[in-house]
């Protein structure tokens, strides 16, 4: 069994426990808060507390383990996050990567690749690798995951290159990936196809937000492609409604999908994006306990089994990713097009 980097350790991957795949502990402006100190009412000590005890709540849930999904330029920092974890019983994942749906930053910009004399060729899978073989900053704590974005802006320059230095480090590292995506102009399978392009095989992927659909077909081709489908704003209906992802998801199960579903709430513990009442506001079911509350409940009312709920949430596809990925479906050549069942 392969072992996985976490914030205590390297830990074997059956030591994971019941894992949320898509989560965030800190998510904070880096910027504003450099030239603006203080910026969105933020205090350190305050926020470092509030994360402890929210991680410490879903311990207490039965959750061994999150991947936090803050890549740089969310405001990843570890030495915040280990100071939260400690004491909460939680084990973390960290990822690496770079989040941008449209540009990455113009000193890197231009016509050509992002290449320089350096012995790991692509200047940014350098840093990516990086932080998986050696550890991220000075804290000796290696990145286990990989993250990228598209949005409904599609497929940019910068955002292309993003994805394309991504899949490179996975190449190089073996880790997998995890994307952020828009599923209702079906974006994941333009990830895809760049992925595939790339030589990386389409199991080792997650497939951002797709609960933000009702697109059967969009979804299964997903599958169908070998990637898993990430069910990962649990608690969030702004884009669709509660219920609707709940049916939508048993109707997946049903279709026996359950194998290749991920379940998590893409939730901070804290953020400087916008006053967390705010949130109560706007998404009052967003809380990280949401898969608990509303999402299991709801899938057991629709008939779905607790052996396909343990499939999605506790330890089964979580493990599964980590240790390589899907193996047994062979998708379509490119992944736009429909496979062939």
């Amino acid at each position: 069994m392969p072992s996985i980097p976490t914030y205590t350790d390297d830990v074997d991957v059956d030591a994971l426990g019941t894992t949320l795949m898509h989560e965030h502990i800190f998510v904070r402006i880096p910027d504003l808060q450099e030239f603006f100190p203080g910026f969105q009412g933020w205090d350190e000590a305050t926020e470092i507390a509030n994360a402890r005890a929210h991680l410490g709540a879903l311990n207490d849930l039965g959750i061994g383990t999150i991947v936090d999904l803050t890549a740089p330029a969310l405001g990843r920092d570890v030495h915040r996050v280990a100071r939260a974890v400690d004491g909460s019983g939680m084990q973390v994942v960290f990822c690496t990567g770079y989040y941008t749906c449209t540009t990455f930053p113009f000193q890197y910009r231009g016509p050509g690749k992002l290449v320089i004399d350096d012995p790991h060729g692509d200047f940014l899978v350098s840093l990516l690798a990086r932080d998986i073989e050696e550890g991220i900053e000075d804290a000796g704590i290696r990145a286990g995951i990989l993250e990228c974005a598209t949005d409904e802006p599609g497929e940019t320059s910068d955002g292309k290159r993003v994805l394309r230095a991504v899949t490179r480090t996975r190449l190089r590292t073996g880790v997998p990936i995890s994307t952020h995506t828009h599923a209702l102009s079906r974006r994941g399978l333009e990830q895809q196809r760049i992925f595939r392009q790339e030589g990386v095989d389409l199991g080792c992927v997650v497939i951002g937000h797709c609960n933000e659909t009702t697109d059967l077909g969009y979804l299964e081709q997903l599958v169908d492609n070998a990637s898993y489908p990430g069910w990962d704003e649990c608690g969030l209906g702004i884009v669709l409604g509660l219920d609707e992802q709940v049916d939508t998801l048993a109707e997946l199960c049903r279709r026996g999908y359950a194998d290749r579903i991920v379940l998590s709430h893409d939730r901070h513990c804290t953020s400087d994006w916008f006053p967390e009442d705010r949130v109560g506001e706007t998404a009052p079911q967003r809380t990280y306990d949401y898969v608990y509350s509303g999402v299991l409940p709801g899938l057991l009312e629709h008939g779905i089994t607790e052996d396909q709920v343990e499939q999605m949430l506790l330890r089964h596809n979580p493990r599964d990713i980590f240790s390589g990925g899907a193996a047994d479906r062979t998708p379509a050549a490119d992944p736009m097009q429909e496979p062939t069942r």
